[in-house]
């Protein structure tokens, strides 16, 4: 089962204010700890909202919209994506994670990806999997 783990951003990661050198050091371990269980999948922080647009779809219609986004609790500052045997597991590890914004509240969600075999059968489904094994040869 495939998980993310998002890391809910912050006042400061909004701000674009970059972790201290003890949280880098502390999530570098982590993340060791996720490469040595053989969970980790990939990991990265992002840029600010300020620094992103989004999409926005109504009534056929495409329109950007650059950042900054006002609501910090729904923006995300940063992601895991782990391979574990189940939700519990995935639980495990998000408890486990270094505290993200530390002196602040913290929020780290997790997500479960949608396996193929959650849809039902369909051209699309099987057009997926053939897009998924091209991916792997890459």
């Amino acid at each position: 089962m495939k998980f993310m783990m998002i890391v809910k951003a912050s006042k400061d990661s909004e701000a674009g204010v970059m972790p201290s050198e003890e949280l880098l050091s502390t999530m570098g371990k982590y993340n060791e700890e996720l490469m040595k269980a053989g969970v980790l999948v990939d990991l990265a922080g992002l840029q600010p909202s300020s620094k992103g647009a989004r999409i926005k779809f109504s009534g056929g219609k495409r329109t950007v919209i650059d950042g900054p986004f006002a609501e910090t609790k729904e923006l995300i500052a940063g992601y895991w994506i782990i391979q574990v045997k189940s939700r519990e597991e995935a639980m495990e590890w998000a408890r486990r994670a270094p505290d993200p914004h530390p002196g602040q509240e913290g929020e780290i969600e997790i997500r479960q990806f949608l396996d193929l075999d959650d849809f039902g059968p369909s051209e699309a489904v099987d057009r997926a999997r053939e897009l998924g094994k091209e991916l792997k040869k890459k």
